[in-house]
């Protein structure tokens, strides 16, 4: 069970990557590569809110979702809408997230830095298996985050204009609906999501420089897994992704833990290309 604990707690991490990058997705149909850096700013504000500055736990909170707010926002206006197409966000959107990398190397240095807690770090034990209360932050976060967003789109208006955008822009901007400034509000929704994300992940991964190319890779697959669009799916195979990535490590050693998820991932595009929960949607053309 703690080894299970453990899986589920660091695919909470990979889930929570692929949920931005959804978000995204859903708004525009492309793809933000700096996701995994603008929670790795957030871990890095946490830092300076906790150790730096000794802020109480709120005001961490909330100036972390205010800073990276204003930097995906900032990247949004820089890297996504002076470019015309999708394919081409692809190649900004990972130059803007290589800046930020440098940035964060700059100002804090290349070594990790430890984010604390505020629930502490008391071991629970719970089923007979053992895991850190940050651990239990996480998996309980990424599961209210999916389930709220997942409710947020099917009932609310806004979130019904983001699904109609992902399936016809030019349809739903004809009924009214503000592509640009919805597309501009999914990325600051994004950034402001990924600053709590940042304070969760922070003490479990530490807060370093490195931590946005190694999230940004294992998050694609989780959504790859899960299926492009699908909140739920994103996060079930981010759980995928953790729980493999564990159990080869424990039992075939880590060196065969990133080649098995890989292997995962081949053989559910060769059986389900669109991922486990992606849908095909047919078109005339």
């Amino acid at each position: 069970m703690t080894l299970i604990y453990a899986g589920l707690s660091l695919g909470a991490v990979y889930a929570l990557v692929a949920v931005g990058y959804n978000i995204v997705f859903i708004a525009s149909h492309s793809f933000n590569f700096a996701q995994a850096q603008l929670m790795m700013v957030g871990a890095f504000v946490a830092y300076l809110g906790y150790v730096t500055l000794k802020l109480p736990t709120v005001i961490v909170i909330i100036m972390a979702m205010t800073a990276v707010m204003l930097v995906a926002a900032f990247e949004e206006r820089i890297a996504v809408r002076p470019v015309a197409d999708h394919q081409t966000q692809l190649i900004t959107t990972l130059g803007f997230g290589t800046v930020l990398t440098g940035l964060v190397q700059v100002i804090w240095g290349t070594q990790p830095l430890q984010v604390p807690f505020a629930g502490g770090d008391e071991v629970l034990t719970f089923l007979g298996g053992r895991m850190f209360p940050d651990e239990l932050a996480l998996v309980v976060f990424a599961v209210a985050l999916v389930v709220a967003i997942s409710a947020y789109t099917q009932r609310r208006l806004n979130g019904l204009a983001l699904v109609a955008m992902s399936q016809d822009e030019e349809a739903a901007t004809l009924r009214g609906v503000s592509v640009r400034k919805l597309t501009f509000a999914a990325f600051a929704v994004t950034g402001l999501l990924s600053g709590v994300m940042g304070v969760l992940i922070g003490p479990k991964t530490y807060a370093v420089a490195t931590l946005g190319a190694a999230l940004a890779l294992k998050g694609f697959v989780a959504l790859a897994i899960g299926g492009f669009g699908s909140m739920y799916g994103g996060l079930i195979g981010g759980f995928a992704v953790g729980l493999v990535e564990q159990h080869v490590a424990r039992y075939f050693g880590s060196g065969f833990s990133n080649l098995s998820v890989f292997a995962i991932l081949l053989l559910v595009l060769l059986i389900r290309p669109t991922g486990l929960f992606g849908r095909v949607q047919e078109r005339t053309v």
